[in-house]
């Protein structure tokens, strides 16, 4: 990743859009925003999709980011639930594409191990170590985190490094085969975190 770089995360969903945008100096990271989209549930798709692309036009324009990470979509059995996640992605790609920043991709596989370095990892988890990383006061919500993981992700470049860093002194992971692994007391703690929030 080259010095100085903006980057922007974002987490599809035709309710609730999830972004971050954060800086990439070095090795170092900086949380500069995150938050969520919404469209207007009840209104016609057609128009909650253009309410997407708006949004996410006027934060690339706030923004200005260098390159842009969009989590792929999970398919699931819902073929109608699948189609219209897709549609609101499609709206959302087509604005990253529009602003002329390079655009990646990365599975939520992708995103968990280069963040967490677990490739299942919990919510609870990404969240935790989302706030780790870039020095936040409380975990962000779900969407939030998942955006601003992605970005992580394409600063890392599917490396885990800094992951690795942050967790060092935590008690319950350990490092096992090159993997980091998350006991089951750390697990539980963080599931009581998440519920008491």
């Amino acid at each position: 990743m080259t010095r100085g770089q903006t980057l922007l995360g974002v987490d599809p969903g035709l309710r609730r859009t999830g972004y971050g945008v954060i800086r990439c100096d070095g090795a170092q990271l900086a949380h500069l925003a995150h938050g969520v989209i919404t469209a207007p549930t009840a209104a016609p798709l057609p128009e909650r999709l253009a309410a997407l692309f708006d949004a996410l036009t006027a934060l690339i324009t706030k923004y200005a980011p260098d390159a842009i990470a969009v989590e792929q979509v999970f398919v699931n059995t819902n073929a109608q639930a699948t189609l219209l996640l897709g549609q609101a992605r499609g709206a959302l790609l087509a604005a990253a594409t529009r602003s002329g920043a390079p655009v990646a991709e990365y599975t939520a596989l992708q995103v968990k191990q280069a963040v967490v370095g677990y490739g299942k990892a919990q919510k609870v988890q990404v969240q935790e170590m989302v706030r780790r990383l870039l020095a936040l006061a409380e975990p962000p919500p779900p969407d939030a985190a998942d955006a601003l993981a992605c970005a992580i992700c394409h600063a890392h470049q599917s490396r885990h490094p800094l992951a690795a860093a942050a967790l060092a002194n935590v008690s319950g992971v350990t490092r096992r085969k090159g993997r980091l692994r998350w006991d089951a007391a750390a697990l539980a703690q963080l599931s009581r975190n998440g519920e008491q929030r």
